[in-house]
């Protein structure tokens, strides 16, 4: 047997160069997954099921498992599988490293036909901060960033892109080279967009009478002597991310909301319920109630831990400060509410939302202050669009969830200064998600309560990446009128490729007067404005309008 061994493990090795990681989606799992706390173990078993998505009959199927994992067993229609399993170094996973499984198949599979395999693994998932210490990351960062565990004291374990506790397949990914894990995780989620996974967990407890209980996505829980025990399903693996969290948690339930948390900390929660109270006030005015449209809000123990939302559930620690609670809340608040299949809606909505309500709490300058603080990482992608590649990278197309995210809620502020926000807020009361099979159909929503025409918007900010506006005030002329005072006026050339609607705003010796103006890409546009006294200073764009280039928005008048 042995020298029958050594010339199979040759024609796998060779098999794992020029392997085509991303040829398979995952389209369905059926799994069991029993959790040891005490041990910090995970064993999973069951079956999942693979579409060959690429254009070439394949003879080979990658299968990758975190590197804290083992495969214990593979079977195709009832036999073992021939693979190789190897070491494979990607940051995909927390430990930077995944155990993957190169499978030969007995014949090709051709494009579109799927086959399903039945898996087993097992090992152990500590906390690991192995690949941001790799890039130079302190130890306090990477701990607070990768806290993913099982352990007796805390458990919570996140999917793709942090913990590959579920079999996937993907390229390697590096922290070191820019945006690489984000794109591994984007293509990632595009083949998995219609593929779903059901799993029951069960947790071995050390004590009958303490039996902690398991949270996970959308749940049919049974209890057993000894055990907790949870079914639950992941209708879509390209929007939510599996996870699943172990504890003796308590839990407050509210219309709007289910909260989570550690039985010693009913004081932070009650502060955290009276931020829901608040933010569901403030979110019903825009989204409409939905029956059975409850948030989940899961407390993290550790303070300091960085916040994970997936679908309408948000972990996080209760920071025991207030504007972080409260825009957290509106955050999850509107992912119950607002269920759009388009990200820029969805998450651009909600993120928009935050800025609205600081607006509203703490006034526009603090608002508009934090647009900016969110606007660098905008800018810096935009430089890097070809520009053959302006409609792959819009917002109905990007599947970079930080860029959309980003853009899109600049997008919603904009839009709300165009339109008003009586007209937005009528257009998302009659948003109907299983109506919107077509990229305009939120903009002819938004158009009937407006009765504006805004193709011209959405074409260079939704549609197609026409980058950003570069904005100057090219001249200011004041002119002395009749009954007192100047009519000004200001002239602004638009440099950029995307136009936009922006203040001009004129400072005077009591005050300052305001107009909007559009300025389309590529042009100048001029608006008059009346003024009591004398103008001091032009200035276009207040920081509503995100622009690569702010250094000519103001302009100094001298009297002659």
């Amino acid at each position: 047997m042995k020298f029958l061994f050594v010339p199979l493990l040759c024609a796998l090795s060779t098999a794992a160069f020029g392997l085509d990681r991303e040829a398979f989606s995952f389209t369905h799992y059926d799994l069991e997954a029993r959790i040891e706390p005490a041990q910090q173990r995970l064993g999973a078993r069951g079956k999942i099921t693979l579409r060959n998505d690429s254009d070439a009959p394949q003879k080979n199927a990658v299968l990758q498992i975190s590197s804290s994992l083992n495969w214990l067993s593979i079977q195709l229609d009832g036999k073992p599988a021939q693979y190789l399993s190897q070491t494979y170094t990607s940051d995909i996973d927390h430990t930077g490293a995944l155990s993957e499984a190169v499978i030969t198949l007995p014949k090709a599979v051709d494009p579109n036909a799927t086959i399903t395999l039945e898996i087993g693994y097992e090992g152990t998932l500590p906390q690991d901060g192995t690949r941001l210490a790799r890039i130079g990351a302190p130890d306090d960062v990477a701990r607070h960033s990768d806290w993913d565990q099982i352990s007796r004291s805390f458990t919570a374990v996140r999917g793709i892109g942090y913990v590959a506790w579920y079999p996937v397949s993907t390229e390697a990914a590096s922290l070191s080279e820019g945006n690489s894990v984000l794109d591994a995780v984007v293509r990632w989620k595009q083949r998995e967009s219609d593929s779903e996974m059901r799993i029951r967990f069960s947790v071995l407890a050390e004590n009958a009478d303490t039996a902690p209980g398991v949270i996970c996505g959308v749940d049919k829980p049974v209890n057993l002597q000894g055990e907790s025990n949870r079914e639950c399903f992941f209708r879509n693996l390209g929007f939510d991310i599996p996870f699943f969290t172990v504890g003796n948690f308590r839990v407050s339930d509210r219309p709007e909301v289910k909260l989570v948390f550690v039985p010693d900390h009913q004081a932070q929660a009650d502060d955290y319920l009276s931020a829901v109270e608040e933010a569901a006030e403030f979110t019903g005015k825009w989204l409409p109630g939905e029956k059975n449209a409850t948030a989940e809000i899961i407390e993290l123990p550790d303070g300091k831990a960085a916040p994970f939302e997936t679908g309408s559930v948000l972990l996080t620690p209760f920071s025991g400060n207030e504007t972080a609670n409260l825009l957290s809340a509106i955050s999850v608040l509107t992912h119950a509410t607002l269920h759009s299949p388009r990200p820029w809606i969805r998450d651009g909505f909600s993120r928009f939302a935050q800025v609205a309500f600081i607006e509203g709490k703490e006034g526009h300058e603090a608002a508009v202050q934090y647009l900016r603080s969110h606007r660098q990482t905008l800018l810096d992608d935009e430089k890097s669009v070809p520009a053959n590649d302006q409609a792959a990278h819009s917002l109905i197309n990007s599947g970079d969830d930080f860029y959309v995210q980003t853009k899109s809620m600049n997008v919603w502020w904009m839009l709300r200064g165009l339109v008003g926000e009586t007209a937005l807020q009528a257009a998302f009361h009659n948003y109907k998600p299983d109506d919107d099979k077509s990229a305009q159909y939120m903009q002819k929503l938004i158009e009937a309560r407006a009765h504006k025409d805004l193709e011209w918007f959405f074409d260079d900010w939704v549609y197609r990446d026409h980058g950003l506006p570069e904005l100057r005030i090219a001249s200011v002329y004041p002119r002395e009128i009749v009954n007192g005072g100047y009519m000004v006026t200001v002239t602004v050339e638009n440099r950029g490729s995307a136009g936009a609607e922006v203040p001009v705003t004129i400072l005077v010796a009591n005050g300052e007067r305001a107009e909007r103006l559009v300025v389309p890409a590529k042009s100048t546009a001029s608006v008059r404005i009346v003024c009591p006294s004398f103008p001091q200073q032009a200035t276009v764009n207040d920081g509503s309008v995100p622009e690569s280039d702010e250094k000519d928005n103001v302009y100094k008048i001298e009297a002659k």
